[in-house]
């Protein structure tokens, strides 16, 4: 009997470290890396029960196609500023990533971006922030003010119908920017040579550019024929 109960005992105690693990805290000044993805202390941290759209990612609006991703990532950076986040965490992903509930002062980020309209509900991982979801989506915040690609679908390669005719949001914007199987960024204008069959792909990091002058500060090179 006395076997059993420190058994009994060690695996409780076992069981209080790993709550009290998976319930750590980090906080400090947060960089954004994208609209559910935050950097402290040099430590990745993904937005509990949320799932923004991607850093390429195109939603439409009034029949014109925008960078939602990266509004998604303005619209988190500009609410953090240089304020202290605090991030209680609820698990590790498969990145290694601390999945975590953020807060700025009072304010829970990951339900913020949710009624902002900059994020939806990861109904996947939790049902926390359904009811903000529904919320956003009444008033048309954010990406319910159009049509947009569900991140999850995104990631897995569906696209809204510019995306998938591989055509630039913005007509000006006819400057492909490849990447090469050595993963040299090329860039190719209109009338050379491989600038017809040359496809864009922007799950892999390839975009499109207004200007040759964009095209090199972005670090992409002209192509040589």
């Amino acid at each position: 009997m006395t076997l059993l109960r420190l058994i009994f005992a060690l695996a409780v105690a076992s069981s209080a470290v790993g709550t009290a693990a998976a319930q750590s805290t980090v906080d400090g000044i947060a960089s954004v890396i994208d609209g559910d993805t935050l950097n402290i202390h040099g430590q990745r941290i993904r937005l509990h029960g949320i799932d923004a759209p991607e850093s390429s990612q195109f939603c439409e609006k009034d029949g014109k196609q925008y960078r939602c991703g990266q509004r998604a990532a303005l619209a988190l950076a500009e609410k953090i500023g240089r304020a202290t986040v605090r991030c209680e965490q609820h698990d590790i992903d498969r990145y290694k990533r601390i999945v975590a509930v953020c807060n700025l002062g009072n304010v829970d980020l990951n339900a913020w971006m949710v009624r902002q309209g900059w994020a939806i509900a990861y109904r996947h991982y939790s049902r926390n922030y359904v009811g903000d979801e529904s919320a956003a989506q009444a008033e048309k915040a954010g990406i319910w003010a159009g049509r947009f690609i569900e991140p999850s679908r995104w990631r897995r390669g569906d696209r809204l119908a510019v995306e998938s005719a591989n055509e630039p949001a913005d007509a000006s914007c006819q400057i492909k920017g490849n990447i090469s199987r050595s993963g040299e960024r090329i860039y190719h204008v209109p009338g050379g040579r491989y600038y017809g069959p040359t496809r864009i792909n922007e799950s892999k990091g390839e975009r499109w550019f207004c200007s040759e002058d964009e095209a090199r500060k972005a670090g992409w090179r002209q192509s040589r024929q």
